[in-house]
């Protein structure tokens, strides 16, 4: 097990794979851990060096109390990068995960080859956001455990694959609310979308089209009109598709990234 220590944070990740592969970071979504990837790693091993993240507050990393920010949390990755020994890489995200890519290539653009935002978005609603800090924060997560889960899974997949669905709430009802706030809050306070002009690095915005929480409009389309030369793939899936078509999220990652 590796962890690294960062600003007030242990930060748990996992190196795997060729080490001649050009290197590609795996970030979670709010709310899941690095095992959001698991079934589609099969796919991404045979191209690339992963390295997993359980972003700060999930996983095994520690859930100091308080707001996090997007910018703490870039700088937890490009720690966990320098204690991997990866100078640079592809980073790919789902929803939070995606927010910390692009603010990667913001503040660390030399540690960044690639974004793939997955599910994905630059502003999100700054009232629903705080309500939900404040919920997590007085009733812990059973508050927003229902909420999480209509927007985390299309209803098709859950009804299918009753088993994932059952994990993915188990996961959420025993992660700490202290890091869910924290990065709750990071999201209601970021400030991407007027910067995403600057980001020069070859991109990909993956949506999906049964995703409840960040769809294509308004949310994958001003990615696509703001980060330039930004790729688009649609996949059918709800929020989690790494999750709902892990074959698909890894063909085009792989297949982008080869471009």
């Amino acid at each position: 097990m590796s962890f690294t220590r960062t600003a007030a944070a242990d930060i748990y990740w996992k190196l795997e794979g060729d080490a001649d592969r050009p290197p590609l970071v795996l970030l979670n979504s709010i709310g899941c851990d690095m095992d959001l990837w698991d079934e589609a790693l099969p796919h991404l091993r045979r191209r690339h060096l992963l390295l997993r993240i359980d972003t700060r507050g999930h996983g095994a990393s520690s859930a100091p109390e308080g707001d996090y920010r997007l910018e703490q949390l870039a700088d937890d990755v490009a720690a966990v990068m320098d204690a991997a020994g990866v100078a640079r890489a592809a980073v790919a995200g789902v929803s939070l995960g995606g927010m910390i890519a692009m603010q990667m290539a913001l503040d660390h653009p030399a540690r960044v080859s690639a974004l793939g935002l997955i599910c994905t978005s630059a502003t999100m609603d700054r009232e629903a956001w705080r309500q939900r800090v404040e919920c997590v924060r007085t009733e812990g997560m059973a508050g927003i455990v229902d909420l999480a889960m209509s927007r985390f899974l299309s209803p098709g997949f859950a009804e299918a694959r009753p088993e994932v669905a059952a994990s993915v709430r188990r996961g959420l009802l025993s992660m700490p609310a202290a890091g869910y706030a924290g990065c709750a809050a990071a999201i209601r306070d970021m400030r991407l979308a007027g910067r995403l002009g600057a980001i020069t690095v070859p991109s990909l915005v993956v949506t999906g089209t049964l995703d409840a929480s960040t769809p294509l409009e308004p949310h994958g389309a001003a990615l696509l009109s703001a980060i330039p030369g930004a790729r688009h793939v649609a996949l059918e899936a709800g929020h989690l598709a790494p999750l709902e078509v892990p074959d698909l999220i890894a063909a085009a990652l792989t297949d982008f990234l080869q471009t």
